[in-house]
């Protein structure tokens, strides 16, 4: 199976696709094979290399905290496992924190920086939510934190959807049965990494091209949140999509997928 030994931990990883190398990182409880209906998409175009984070999927989970700046390292080892020189990265929720500190710490091994729903730092309300996440994670059964999640990143019109709704649905369900859930201390770690991320002061010294994309109507990391990141990356591109919430990337997947590959594709 796909493994690399980096910044003391094994790596999970899968491959999809050929081409230039595009690493996808994913946010806080969700594994790498989340990317799934974008890396159909984007595999026709790159070699996609979807990542487990610290703490979830088949990666390590040691106890944390765990910090940004750790986790963009534990990449930077993948990156250098597979004798790559520099990589496109795309990043959601905490993997665009990730994705913030692996420019900034690794700079040569960055080409250029696609950051979905980013934050630079947490205010009050962002460190108190992800507290909440990890204590309704203790006290929930796996699909009723399914659906506290799903509560925090869909928008309205996604739950006004019929054929939205029975996937969310279907999701809970799937998360009761799921044989290997997040542990709660890699939950707690990641959930540490988010409210401790603060890269504002550093984010002027990146100049790799920046997109930067949001909802409207994120109610989980609200517009300020990629505004304040824009205005801090010079020349970045900022985006969003009207009506929609954190998880914009699935609910306009029809416009999300060919818009992020044709940015790529001329940066």
């Amino acid at each position: 199976m796909p493994f690399v030994e980096t910044n003391g931990i094994n790596l999970y990883y899968q491959e999809r696709g050929s081409g230039e190398p595009l690493l996808l990182i994913m946010g806080i409880t969700a594994p790498g094979s989340v990317w799934e209906k974008h890396a159909d998409d984007w595999q026709h175009s790159f070699r996609c290399i979807l990542g487990d984070n610290r703490g979830v999927g088949q990666s390590d989970k040691p106890i944390g905290p765990y910090s940004t700046a750790q986790m963009a390292d534990d990449y930077a080892g993948l990156i250098n496992k597979l004798g790559l020189q520099s990589v496109r990265v795309v990043g959601v929720s905490m993997g665009s924190t990730i994705a913030q500190q692996l420019a900034l710490r690794h700079p040569d091994k960055v080409r250029s920086l696609v950051l979905m729903c980013p934050w630079a730092r947490c205010d009050r309300t962002a460190t108190a939510i992800f507290r909440h996440i990890a204590t309704i994670k203790a006290r929930l059964r796996p699909e009723e934190f399914a659906n506290y999640i799903q509560l925090l990143i869909y928008a309205k019109r996604s739950w006004d959807d019929d054929a939205t709704f029975a996937e969310l649905q279907a999701s809970q369900q799937q998360a009761a049965i799921d044989a290997s859930p997040q542990p709660l201390h890699g939950l707690e770690g990641q959930a540490d990494a988010c409210i401790t991320h603060n890269t504002l002061a550093q984010l002027s010294q990146i100049d790799k091209p920046c997109l930067i994309i949001g909802g409207r109507n994120d109610i989980f990391t609200p517009v300020w949140m990629s505004e304040e990141v824009a205005g801090a990356i010079p020349g970045s591109e900022l985006h969003f999509y009207d009506e929609a919430g954190h998880a914009f990337h699935w609910e306009c997947i029809e416009d999300f997928n060919p818009r992020v590959r044709n940015w790529l594709l001329t940066h």
